[in-house]
């Protein structure tokens, strides 16, 4: 009996084996209650994405083509993949030792089209949502689309459109989790678990790649949206962050897009004037001119809109989006750079700092990402359009040269060949000039010479500073008041004498000279500047009879240098460094050149570059790259010790 009752423990009890085997045999039945699951969900979510695209989406045509594009987006790119998908999955049930390994691999297989489809749905689910909403607002429109959903889908419920369209995002984000669930009852020391290890990273993966490229298109729309706000509502957003930032950008944003171009198109028209010759070559060109303008050119013009300008503004509207975006990128990088100073020397950052930090790295990543794609297919529009352009052009002149065959064989050289009639055109154009210019020499003859303009009132002080800096060819003065617009403009009155230092400004201007007015340098009009010969008083005149004021203009010849030698300046100016030019706005210099200053100063009034001159040529160098150096002792003299 003692024996027997002992030895009932031990047959009840199980060997280790055994509950080894036991274990393994539920690991492997939960496996393949996993997949089955994978594949049973699989098929039901591809049901219910051909419901949508089919049944629901055939019969909401009522509403615009447009908002079915954004409700339903790429849902057949979804449905073309996850079916491929499918029909892999159903072809691993035949290979149930290794079904595991092989879902595995079809996971890794579809990594790259399941993020490729699904985050353009996703980056389009918030738009579709506020559509749902706007729907909700309209009765008669909302009970209609509900009672298309519920015949379809009843299982939709009251959610209607929102339940349908959150479908696929619940997919995507539930492969992780299925993966995970066979990943856990499949052995360590199994082929197919390192597989299914990096299948399910990379649908984790996949996951996030989503998410951040949703919330760059959520960033790129809020600067590329335009809103329709009143004045009022504009006011409401004016805060001193808002004007710290405007103003430091106002500047370069005015000389960036002050720039207008006004449109034009075929204004000039000879036929349209009396030219007061009946008959002849004259009313032939303006019967042809006319026929033209009515016939070949009007139809030009029209094909011109229709297959170019239209183009063209609709390329310019693509893109201002990503102009805005790269205008955004700008601002954002100056707050990105703070942020990482801070985060070297502090180690950590506000909330506001990383999210200024994370929207840089999401505006960066985007354009990095697509810009190069959009920039390849406006490369393409452009083309093609040139093309057009091109095309256009030839009918244009193909018709013009058909109208005007049977004008030309009335005018009086048709008969002539192409180089004896320009050479008849040279001739005739060559002896029209000359006589013009023989009646201009003669009006000039006659002409009254121009009259003297004043100085002003106390003026002869700052006219002797500047015969002393300046020789007298260089004097100019001024013939009517000049108001300056731009930052380094002079305004000057009427009759204000100024030396010149550079008959044009720094983008190669002529109309713009840079002046000294005494104390002043700035850029004045060259029209409203005419030479200036100051009349150096005779030695025998009284000086109290000399008035400065009875100036005249006419060409004086230059003063007689004394004949006692004057000490030259002890000084003079050198390049101290070699210096290389890095655009045509700077000068190269050689170490120990000799130079002349223009400007100690740039445009914008920074003293750290100065205009010089050197070999007769002229640029900006750096001014610390210059330095002032005893000049040499002319020969025959020596500077007292």
């Amino acid at each position: 009996m003692a024996d027997s009752e002992a030895e009932e423990p031990s047959c009840r009890s199980e060997s280790p084996e055994v509950e080894g085997r036991s274990a393994e045999d539920r690991s492997l039945l939960h496996q393949r209650l996993a997949i089955r699951e994978l594949i049973d969900t699989e098929f039901s979510y591809l049901h219910m994405l051909r419901l949508c695209a089919s049944d629901i989406r055939s019969h909401l045509q009522q509403l615009p083509p447009g908002d079915l594009d954004v409700l339903f987006s790429n849902i057949d790119d979804i449905i073309q993949v996850s079916s491929r998908f499918l029909q892999g999955l159903q072809e691993t049930a035949c290979k149930e030792e290794e079904q595991a390994y092989l879902i595995g691999n079809l996971f890794l297989e579809f990594q790259e089209e399941f993020e490729q489809v699904y985050k353009v749905y996703c980056a389009n689910y918030d738009q579709a949502l506020l559509l749902v909403k706007a729907y909700r607002e309209e009765p008669e429109l909302q009970k209609m689309i509900q009672s298309i959903i519920e015949a379809a889908v009843p299982q939709a419920g009251p959610s209607g459109l929102s339940f349908l369209l959150v479908i696929p995002l619940q997919r995507i984000t539930k492969y992780p989790l299925l993966l995970q669930k066979i990943l856990e009852n499949t052995p360590m020391d199994a082929s197919a678990h390192p597989v299914l290890q990096r299948a399910t990273s990379a649908l984790q993966d996949v996951n996030s790649n989503i998410n951040e490229y949703k919330m760059r298109k959520e960033v790129a729309l809020k600067y590329t949206k335009v809103e329709q706000l009143s004045l009022r509502e504009r006011l409401a957003r004016i805060n001193t962050h808002t004007l710290s930032k405007k103003t430091t950008r106002l500047s370069q944003l005015l000389k960036q897009e002050a720039g207008l171009v006004p449109r034009a198109f075929l204004s000039f028209r000879p036929h349209e004037r009396s030219l007061d010759i009946p008959g002849g070559p004259a009313e032939q060109y303006c019967s042809l001119a006319r026929d033209l303008q009515l016939g070949a050119f009007l139809h030009f013009k029209q094909r011109l809109k229709g297959l170019v300008w239209q183009p063209l503004c609709s390329l310019a509207r693509a893109l201002a989006g990503p102009q805005n975006l790269i205008k955004k990128r700008l601002d954002k990088v100056l707050d990105f750079e703070r942020v990482e100073e801070k985060l070297l020397d502090v180690g950590s950052v506000t909330y506001e700092e990383q999210a200024a930090r994370h929207t840089y790295q999401a505006l960066n990543s985007l354009l990095v990402a697509e810009l190069p794609r959009f920039n390849q297919l406006v490369m393409q529009w452009l083309s093609h359009i040139l093309c057009t352009l091109v095309v256009l052009q030839k009918d244009l002149a193909d018709q013009v040269l058909r109208r005007a065959e049977s004008s030309m064989v009335q005018l009086p050289h048709h008969h002539v060949s192409e180089p004896d009639f320009q050479k008849l055109l040279e001739g005739t154009l060559g002896q029209t000039s000359s006589q013009l210019r023989l009646f201009q020499e003669n009006f000039e003859k006659v002409l009254p010479p121009p009259t003297t303009q004043p100085l002003l009132p106390g003026s002869e002080h700052q006219l002797q500073a500047l015969l002393t800096r300046y020789s007298p060819g260089k004097l100019y003065q001024v013939t009517g008041n000049i108001n300056g617009a731009a930052t380094l403009d002079l305004t000057l009155p009427r009759g204000h004498i100024v030396a010149l230092l550079q008959n044009k400004d720094t983008k190669g201007n002529h109309s713009r000279w840079l002046v000294d007015s005494g104390g002043h340098r700035g850029y004045v009009p060259a029209g409203k500047l005419q030479p200036y010969h100051h009349i150096i008083p005779s030695e025998k005149e009284p000086r109290g009879q000399t008035d400065i004021q009875e100036d005249y203009w006419h060409p004086t010849t230059e003063p007689t240098q004394p004949s006692v030698p004057t000490v030259p300046a002890t000084t003079q100016v050198v390049a101290a460094y070699p210096f290389v030019a890095r655009s045509t706005h700077e000068l190269s210099l050689q170490a120990g050149q000799p130079v002349t200053i223009l400007e100690a100063q740039d445009k914008k009034g920074n003293p750290e570059w100065s205009l010089v001159e050197a070999n007769g040529q002229r640029g900006y160098v750096p001014s610390n790259f210059l330095a002032r150096t005893p000049s040499p002792t002319p020969w025959g003299w020596s500077l007292p010790s």
